[in-house]
């Protein structure tokens, strides 16, 4: 297995696309076995079983997207070093992760564990499917170090430029989980529960066989037990980096359960028709994703190289064919969404639901398509504050007040609730473009002082 990638010199498109496919494969099977879970409870289970794993999973989404946002740091700077050609930092970096994730998971599994009544309840939860919906969160919380060992593990290696393993990482777990769904849900009938302990057993077998891999093939560095006393500069860089990244993450997905919060308290049909429609949704923003976890892994090593230009035609060249994809996915979700939904449930109102979301949503899947490569570029070259202030503005200008006020009208539909989101992801783009020109002009002025025999910025 090929440790490293290198990605300042050669084709990029190619290369891009070869990066991005594992990723792409990685996160669809992350995302089907969270789907397997609704899947198997919506055809053994009762709707409140559905509703407790989808506002469960979506509590679990929410925790696991601030993990990744602050590993985005260890993947930015693990790149940066390589670029500049100094591996043996990288390998600080790696060490200094490993500290820092372990301390995160024993912090946030305490405190998930003590709140996880008063979660399910801020998100207003039926009253029928409370009790499994913190059945639910606790079991996936007490293998909450699981979910960030193997989330560590993926930004560590798409760093290195190494975007196989993470596939491999994820590819077990799939198989696990839907083993242990069989087994649990649709055999023991154990349903919500059934699913969360199959969800956290098959990450823990996957995170196992991960590191036995990990042995046999070694890392492109010296790496041994002095690495992991973490670097005072590693741990600055990685939370310079990734704290706006988490921050960002933890408060947009607020955003997102503020929307869930409101939606249940249209009743426990609206709750399960969101609870499927956001499993759905996750399936169709996999390739966005993937390429805003490429471009960022891109872009860093040319950014540490100092080949801005290199950089700036990744971004180019991962709009171009993002976009494509984005209009498949807009026709699946408009068009055809109601038989998706059929898919994870059979109830002709859960489905009616969900189909009345996913038609606002198939909009943001166009526009996903810009706004996650620009994202993925202001990654790699370092602007994460950027990505964070872009996202909490959209947030809590847009997003959270248009659902509110569409909530409060007489016919409240979950179509209009919906259209929230794609709303603020215009205003997103629009942020996005103008820093682009913004900082596209000061690294021209940098590459020409550079020319001139200045000091590069």
């Amino acid at each position: 297995m090929k440790a490293t990638g290198n990605f300042t010199e050669g084709k990029i498109l190619a290369p891009l696309l070869r990066f991005a496919l594992p990723i792409l494969l990685a996160l669809f099977l992350q995302a089907a076995y969270g789907a397997v879970d609704l899947l198997i409870v919506g055809r053994f289970g009762l709707p409140e079983d559905v509703s407790a794993v989808g506002t469960g999973s979506q509590i679990m989404q929410s925790i696991t997207f601030i993990i990744i946002g602050l590993a985005m740091g260890t993947t930015v700077l693990i790149g940066q070093k390589l670029g500049e050609g100094r591996p043996e930092q990288a390998a600080e970096v790696v060490g200094s992760s490993i500290v820092i994730f372990t301390v995160v998971a024993i912090v946030m599994t305490a405190v998930m564990l003590c709140f996880a009544d008063d979660v399910a309840t801020l998100m207003n939860t039926p009253e029928q499917a409370f009790d499994k919906t913190v059945t639910y969160i606790s079991i996936c919380c007490g293998g909450l170090i699981f979910i960030v060992a193997y989330n560590l593990l993926g930004s560590i290696f798409r760093g290195l430029g190494n975007s196989r393993l993470p596939l491999i990482t994820v590819a077990i777990a799939f198989v696990f989980n839907v083993a242990g769904d069989l087994l649990l849900v649709a055999v023991l009938q154990m349903n919500a529960a059934g699913a969360a302990i199959a969800t956290v057993a098959a990450q823990a077998l996957s995170v196992a066989i991960s590191l036995m891999i990990i042995k046999k093939t070694g890392l492109p560095f010296a790496f041994g037990r002095a690495d992991l006393h973490p670097k005072s500069w590693a741990v600055r860089g990685v939370f310079k980096l990734g704290t706006p990244l988490c921050l960002q993450d933890f408060l947009v997905t607020i955003s997102f359960l503020v929307i869930l919060a409101i939606v249940n308290s249209l009743g426990l049909i609206a709750s399960a028709g969101l609870g499927v429609a956001e499993r759905l949704i996750f399936l169709l923003m996999l390739v966005p994703s993937a390429y805003m976890s490429s471009v960022a892994a891109f872009v860093a090593q040319n950014v540490g190289a100092k080949r801005f230009e290199r950089a700036r035609l990744t971004l180019r060249y991962a709009i171009m064919t993002s976009v494509a994809v984005g209009a498949v996915m807009f026709c699946l979700a408009f068009f055809w969404g109601d038989r998706l939904a059929a898919i994870f449930n059979t109830d002709p109102g859960v489905i009616a639901a969900a189909f009345d979301y996913l038609k606002a949503y198939a909009f943001d899947c166009l526009l996903v398509s810009f706004l996650f490569c620009y994202l993925g570029y202001f990654n790699g070259c370092g602007h994460t504050v950027f990505t964070m202030v872009q996202g909490v503005i959209a947030a809590f200008a847009i997003r959270v007040p248009f659902a509110y006020l569409m909530s409060q009208t007489a016919d409240v539909t979950l179509f209009k609730i919906g259209l929230a989101t794609p709303t603020s992801t215009v205003l997103q783009i629009i942020l996005c473009a103008g820093f682009y020109f913004y900082t596209k002009k000061l690294q021209l002025q940098a590459e020409y002082l550079s020319d001139q025999g200045g000091i590069c910025q």
